[in-house]
């Protein structure tokens, strides 16, 4: 039986499974960013190049984009970690721990491409080799030292000596880390990406000087002789963009519209160490009660007044999109902790 007001159709076997044409509603117009090409149907045209921009019309307005969401990453660590522990004995407590790790993945944002300030957005899910590198919060090398001594009180000085000589605490809290990574990129669209945040690598120049290009203690942080515009072969020459030196003289054999292999967080940023330190000095009035106590509190916050710089991520970008140097490239700009602080203060305990 069928439904009233429908109509049954017959169907071939394996028909379903052919896909329906789209309707061929509109005139064809010249396909391609040029407008050359094979035809197309109106309301087809490709987006086209920043260059030559071709905006497309949609067929049918109700629709709206279709994002594309894929599951085409990867990520691995490895890591060691260690701690010694010295428990509160003849008022003394120290604590000592230390990690070693190493993450690699092929981009560390999930829904948002760049949840990190050193992070690349719009990664490309089809160049896998080109997103690989260490996580963008990986961090080799992290130890962190912290003590506790309450300094005995001396024999002598008789009462006077006990309040002035006795009481006194000390405390302290060392960190010391590796930096993180960063990628180094040029500026512009040399690769023609058309994204609205392209990141086309520099080339990393071989040598032993060059194996670690930084200097940790330069503003300057990047050793900038260390890194060239991408290079091709000669057989592929003919289809290369040239890079321009600082006088605009085009460089043989280089090849701005090619990925160089100074890849994703390829370069370490700034170490940190911090050291912070306390004393105290401890008032019991014990006539009061047992427990009562007037501390006075001295804490002081990068007690070495040490500089840890942040990793120049504003001045990533090394080199022009027609391979000019850039003149601020590498310089560093902020720091990742305070100068020396000093906090005083008065603690009532009871």
């Amino acid at each position: 039986m069928v439904p009233s007001g429908r109509q049954q159709r017959s169907q071939r076997p394996g028909a379903a499974s052919l896909p329906r044409p789209l309707p061929l509603t509109g005139r064809a117009v010249p396909c391609g960013p040029d407008g050359s090409g094979a035809s197309c149907v109106a309301g087809y045209l490709p987006t086209g190049t920043t260059a030559n921009p071709i905006h497309s019309v949609r067929l049918n307005p109700n629709v709206g984009p279709i994002r594309l969401l894929t599951w085409g990453s990867s990520s691995y660590y490895e890591g060691f970690q260690a701690m010694l522990l010295k428990r509160m004995s003849h008022g003394f407590q120290a604590q000592g721990s230390y990690t070693w790790g190493k993450c690699i993945d092929m981009g560390s944002g999930s829904l948002l491409g760049d949840p990190y300030k050193n992070s690349l957005s719009s990664l490309m899910f089809f160049n896998r080799n080109s997103r690989r590198g260490l996580c963008d919060f990986n961090v080799a090398h992290n130890f962190v030292f912290n003590f506790i001594w309450d300094l005995p009180t001396p024999k002598f000085g008789g009462t006077v000596g006990h309040y002035v000589l006795g009481g006194w605490e000390l405390g302290g809290i060392l960190s010391a880390n590796t930096g993180t990574p960063m990628t180094l990129v040029m500026a512009g669209d040399p690769l023609g990406q058309g994204s609205s945040d392209p990141w086309p690598y520099p080339s990393r120049v071989p040598g032993p000087g060059c194996s670690n290009p930084v200097n940790p203690s330069s503003i300057n942080y990047l050793k900038l002789s260390c890194f060239t515009p991408p290079t091709a072969p000669a057989s592929f020459a003919g289809k290369c963009v040239l890079a321009l030196d600082g006088n605009g003289n085009t460089i043989p054999g280089t090849c701005m519209n090619l990925f160089g292999n100074n890849g994703r967080t390829s370069v370490i940023g700034p170490g940190l160490i911090n050291l912070d330190f306390s004393v105290f000095k401890n008032f019991k009035v014990e006539r009061i009660s047992e427990g009562f106590n007037i501390q006075f509190r001295a804490e002081f916050f990068n007690i070495m007044n040490h500089a840890n710089f942040q990793p120049p991520l504003d001045n990533k970008v090394i080199f022009n999109q027609d391979g000019s140097p850039v003149s601020t490239a590498g310089q560093i700009t902020a720091t990742s902790t305070t100068s020396r602080q000093i906090q005083l203060g008065l603690k009532l305990i009871w």
